[in-house]
C-alpha cells in the first residue's frame, strides 16, 4: 500500500444514493487523483518528513514559474499545476519520485477528512455571518439587524480582539472531519462521501485518512 495519508482531488457535485440498508443518503462526488509523487521532504534536510504530490490534470508550461520548471525537469516529471504535501505513513511502503497515488488508497478506509476553501459570500452583516438574532422589526425599533454594543466607553475604552462583527464571509480554509466513505470507483477515479464538503464545483480539495476517526 502507498505510504501516504492522502490525495488531491476536486469536487464534482452532490447527489443521493441508496446504501445497503435501503436508506437514501446525501453524498458528495469527489474526483480523487490520479496523483504523482513530485518530491520528498526529509528530516535530515528539511526538518520534517512528508511527500509532495501533484494532481495530474491539463496544464500549460507557460503558467509555471521558473523554479517549478526546474524542479520538474530535475525529477523528469511532466509539469503539474497543483502541488500539496501530505504526511508519510510509517507503516506503508516508502514512496519514490514518480510513483502514482490513486483513489484505491481509501478502499479500506471508513472515514476521511476533507480540506478545501469555502465559497466566498462577500461582505456580510452579523445576522448572516454570526447568526445574531437581531432586534424586533416593529414599533419603530430601528434595531432590526444591528450588532448592538461592542464594548464599554469608560473602561476598557477599546474593542476587544475577536469581537463578532460584520466583515468578509467565506473564502477561508475549512476542514470537515470524519466523513464516511460510501463508495469507491477506481475505474473513474471517483469516491463518494456522506455529507457536504467545502467549496463550489471544481474546488481543489485535500482528502486524507481521518486522523481522529469516531467509532460507530
Amino acid at each position: 500500500m502507498p505510504g501516504v495519508e492522502g490525495i488531491l482531488g476536486r469536487k464534482v457535485g452532490m447527489t443521493q444514493v441508496f446504501v445497503e440498508d435501503g436508506a437514501v443518503v446525501p453524498v458528495t462526488i469527489l474526483r480523487a487523483g490520479p496523483c504523482v509523487v513530485v518530491g520528498r521532504r526529509t528530516r535530515e534536510k528539511d526538518g520534517y518528513e512528508s511527500v509532495q504530490l501533484g494532481l495530474v490534470e491539463q496544464t500549460s508550461r507557460k503558467r509555471l514559474t521558473r523554479p517549478l520548471k526546474g524542479a520538474f525537469e530535475k525529477s523528469r516529471i511532466p509539469p503539474l499545476k497543483t502541488l500539496r504535501e501530505f504526511r508519510e505513513e510509517p507503516e506503508g511502503e516508502g514512496m519514490k519520485i514518480g510513483d502514482q497515488v490513486l483513489v484505491d488508497l481509501f478502499k479500506e478506509t471508513r472515514c476521511v477528512d476533507v480540506i478545501g476553501v469555502s465559497k466566498g459570500r462577500g461582505f456580510a452583516g452579523v445576522v448572516k455571518r454570526h447568526h445574531f438574532r437581531g432586534g424586533r422589526a416593529t414599533h419603530g425599533s430601528m434595531f432590526h439587524r444591528a450588532p448592538g454594543s461592542i464594548g464599554a466607553s469608560a473602561f476598557p475604552s477599546r474593542v476587544f480582539k475577536g469581537m463578532r462583527m460584520g466583515g468578509q464571509m467565506g473564502s477561508e480554509r475549512v476542514t470537515v472531519k470524519n466523513l464516511q466513505v460510501v463508495r469507491i470507483d477506481s475505474e473513474n477515479n471517483l469516491m463518494l462521501v456522506r455529507g457536504a464538503v467545502p467549496g463550489a464545483r471544481g474546488t481543489l480539495l485535500m482528502i486524507r485518512k481521518a486522523r481522529a476517526p469516531k467509532s460507530r
